[in-house]
């Protein structure tokens, strides 16, 4: 084999550019098997490097079902990286995994993908060629026998590439047009509204002990007596609840209307929202 038969094996193996291949062959005297190890040390070397710095940009991969579904935040340093033909194609097999996995990261993380490397291993290789901090963010997965999943992508760069995914799950044992439509627009709405509970008893405690200590900062040199500061801050904590619990939130496609009162109108028996999930770059 001549030596630049050997630099487009090891090139298409390893994907590393030709430069690095030529040194790396160089440096093992001609062993293709070598010359991979070798680049893979210093794609290693490489990755390392670029982690301490900021990746913000990136994009949200969905996979599955109607009845499992799941979603995988996947950053980079840059828009034009998350375009990248080689980015997205590793991303769209990675969310695949990650349904599989049910978004057990560190199951994922040592998982092989279909050229026989772990994800781990081929996210290095994909930093050391790319140039870019890549990391694996969020990822969630919604799963219910007796629910049905629906999905809402916003800024789609292809396929089911993103950078905004929704998943909402609705327990029924209907599988109508008038559940889907619904379907398709609660999703819509969760995109457009960000709730972070389903209900104000599920919102997290910390979240809504911040929110008081922002509020009593407000407040502090409102020159309001301690009773009134007291029945405004109660009320500014309920309207907080309200804004950020779906089931009181006002409904995107008809505001006078809360979310619960649109469930209460469909005319599908023992209908619930069992549980959403939503990821956005950047939040």
């Amino acid at each position: 084999m001549s030596d630049i038969e050997k630099i487009k094996k090891l090139r298409q193996s390893t994907g590393a550019g030709f430069k690095d291949c030529n040194a790396a062959l160089k440096e093992s005297n001609g062993e293709l098997e070598k010359a991979a190890e070798i680049l893979r040390v210093k794609g290693i070397a490489k990755a390392s490097k670029k982690m301490s710095r900021d990746a913000k940009e990136g994009v949200i991969v969905v996979s599955g079902d109607a009845k499992k579904t799941s979603l995988i935040e996947v950053n980079c340093e840059t828009d034009f990286v998350a375009k990248n033909d080689d980015f997205i194609k590793f991303v769209k097999e990675l969310s695949d995994i990650n349904n599989e996995c049910s978004s057990d990261l560190v199951k994922l993380n040592v998982t092989n993908m279909s050229n026989g490397k772990t994800v781990e291993d081929n996210l290095v290789a994909l930093i050391a060629k790319i140039g870019e901090k890549i990391t694996i963010g969020k990822a969630s997965t919604l799963e219910n026998s007796k629910c049905k999943n629906f999905i809402y992508q916003h800024s789609i760069i292809k396929d089911n590439v993103s950078k905004l995914g929704v998943v909402v799950s609705l327990e029924t044992n209907e599988n109508s047009d008038e559940l889907n439509a619904f379907g398709k627009q609660l999703s819509m709405h969760i995109a457009a509204s960000n709730p972070i509970a389903l209900n104000s008893q599920d919102i997290d405690e910390d979240l809504i002990k911040k929110e008081q200590e922002l509020i009593a900062e407000e407040l502090k040199n409102s020159g309001k007596t301690d009773e009134i500061a007291k029945k405004i801050s109660l009320g500014k904590i309920n309207k907080f609840k309200e804004e950020n619990s779906l089931m009181s939130q006002d409904w995107v496609m008809e505001p006078k209307k809360k979310v619960k009162d649109i469930l209460n109108e469909i005319n599908i028996p023992n209908l619930k929202i069992k549980d959403f999930k939503r990821i956005k770059i950047g939040d």
